[in-house]
């Protein structure tokens, strides 16, 4: 939970002193439409990617299979969206990285770390 709270402070401050830096650097405008413009191919490829996981899952689910696989692609891709529709450069990169596929599957193993640690820890219960 500490590393949480250290990255809610850390991300936005980097994005901010990055956004300030380009402003000077490149101009305002040319900074809002960098910004404006990496928001909307973010929503557009995070379309397209959740759409193909949502086809993926379905098919694994008709074949009878479990679409674990699938679903750790789904988490990724609407934590990839959020952070690109979140204006700063850090968030975008970060976003980036989680909707395109090969990059994606760092994020996925990270992700099932962090579940196997909590499942081993114990303190997980399972109602029925």
């Amino acid at each position: 939970m500490r590393y949480l709270f250290l990255l809610i402070i850390l991300i936005p401050a980097a994005d901010i002193g990055l956004l300030i830096l380009f402003g000077k650097s490149i101009g305002f405008w040319p900074t809002l439409l960098l910004i404006i413009s990496t928001g909307v191919l973010g929503a557009y490829l995070a379309k397209r990617e959740g759409l193909q996981t949502i086809r993926r899952v379905q098919e694994q689910l008709s074949r009878g299979q479990l679409p674990g696989d699938a679903l750790l692609d789904g988490i990724c891709i609407l934590i990839g969206g959020t952070f690109l529709l979140t204006p700063g450069f850090v968030t975008d990169i970060i976003g980036f990285l989680m909707l395109f596929p090969p990059t994606r599957k760092l994020f996925k193993l990270l992700i099932m770390y962090l579940f196997k640690k909590r499942i081993n820890r114990g303190n997980r219960k399972i109602i029925k």
